[in-house]
């Protein structure tokens, strides 16, 4: 059974350490009061986790498979394992906390949908689960990332999903978190915002990882079974908001023996002010309702994030993910544009995989690790690279 006091580190405010809590508008505070209230009553349900497991199954596909990757693993001189999230429904790990979110908005009594997403695929999950669950749906997306991105823009629409161009900053992520939350706050009645990664003010983080944490029980199963013990040495993801993470990380958060990896976008170099490395760059700060660590001036004020990846280009990071940092429970790694092309090349043409420019991240940390020929290594590859084809022709 569910308990948050042994598998996240979190208090009942939210915090993560100095990280967390919920800070939000006033008319809020019954919304994300209530929402806490409903996700725990929602946990005790059996009707609702049976409900959210059968479609995760015989929807999603899960299990998602876990494939060794014979030519990662001579090359690199590890076991090198690819948790395969891309071959989801939608095409990433995103699915699976939009079933969850929205299970629990339907259970809540909530009539309308809205989402955030930088890469789309978030947007894309939120909009497949509101065509199936019969909602109406509202996608803020940044006109930089609708451009670049548009065979997801024109899935949503297909979908059915209202996809809504933001134009203010730097057209990306955050400001299309901003914009969603500006609805929500307008429409705290009867919409639910289905949050794409962990941040927000709390509980969201903590719903999200829960959510995907799926990606991390179903490692240990298929461990057991392929290599006769459950946990691995490393577990690597990338990480921008940090679900795709939070959910490979999430049941070996409390094993000092799994070396947890995350993995974020350099840009053009953590030395430049090109850069999407919100933890190895940034300084705590208050961003979209949590306290985490920005990419700001001294004065408090956001740096526009840049990353060849829309999923990664935001400027801040979950507060779980900020805590482990701090503490030392992660090890933090950024990856440059190219360094991330390169590492998805080798994938593509050694092993017929084209990932996303975010798992692509994450791949890229394999060359900055030295493995012993006996460890065990997960990657999570968290999506499909179909969405950035445009980008791969155009610099590979």
């Amino acid at each position: 059974m569910y308990n948050k006091k042994t598998i996240l580190p979190v208090n009942e405010k939210g915090f993560y350490g100095n990280f967390g809590g919920a800070y939000i508008p006033e008319i809020l505070y019954n919304n994300v009061k209530n929402l806490e209230i409903a996700f725990a009553e929602a946990l005790d349900d059996p009707s609702f986790t049976r409900k959210m497991d059968t479609l995760l199954a015989d929807y999603v596909g899960r299990p998602s498979p876990l494939y060794k990757s014979e030519y990662l693993s001579r090359h690199y001189g590890a076991n090198i394992y690819l948790k395969r999230e891309d071959l989801n429904h939608t095409g990433a790990h995103k699915i699976n906390n939009a079933i969850g979110s929205a299970l629990l908005a339907q259970r809540m009594g909530k009539t309308r949908l809205i989402a955030e997403t930088g890469a789309g695929q978030h947007g894309v999950a939120t909009a497949t689960v509101a065509a199936l669950l019969g909602m109406p749906c509202i996608v803020y997306m940044g006109a930089t990332d609708v451009d670049r991105q548009q065979p997801n823009v024109q899935r949503m629409r297909m979908l059915g999903a209202e996809v809504h161009s933001v134009y203010s900053g730097n057209k990306t992520l955050k400001d299309a978190t901003n914009e969603a939350i500006r609805d929500w706050c307008c429409n705290p009645t009867d919409t639910f915002y289905v949050i794409g990664s962990t941040v927000g003010p709390h509980p969201y983080p903590e719903i999200v990882a829960y959510f995907q944490s799926v990606i991390s029980r179903e490692i240990k199963s298929q461990l057991l079974k392929k290599e006769g013990r459950e946990n691995p040495d490393y577990v690597i993801a990338c990480i921008g908001g940090g679900s795709n993470a939070a959910g490979a990380f999430y049941h070996f958060i409390n094993d000092q023996n799994v070396q947890l990896v995350a993995v974020e976008a350099a840009g053009l170099g953590i030395d430049t002010d090109q850069t999407a490395a919100s933890i190895l760059t940034g300084t705590p700060g208050i961003l979209h309702g949590s306290r985490t660590m920005l990419i700001q001036t001294n004065d408090g004020q956001i740096i526009e994030p840049y990353s060849i990846s829309a999923g990664l280009d935001y400027p801040g990071v979950g507060p779980l993910h900020a805590y482990m940092a701090h503490t030392g429970r992660s090890k933090v790694i950024a990856a440059t544009d190219s360094e991330a092309l390169a590492a998805a090349n080798l994938l593509t043409r050694h092993e017929g995989i084209i990932p996303a420019l975010e798992s692509a991240h994450a791949l890229a940390a394999l060359d900055k690790i030295k493995f012993d020929k006996n460890d065990i290594v997960v990657v999570n590859l968290s999506g499909r690279g179909d969405k950035d084809l445009a980008t791969y022709i155009k610099y590979l």
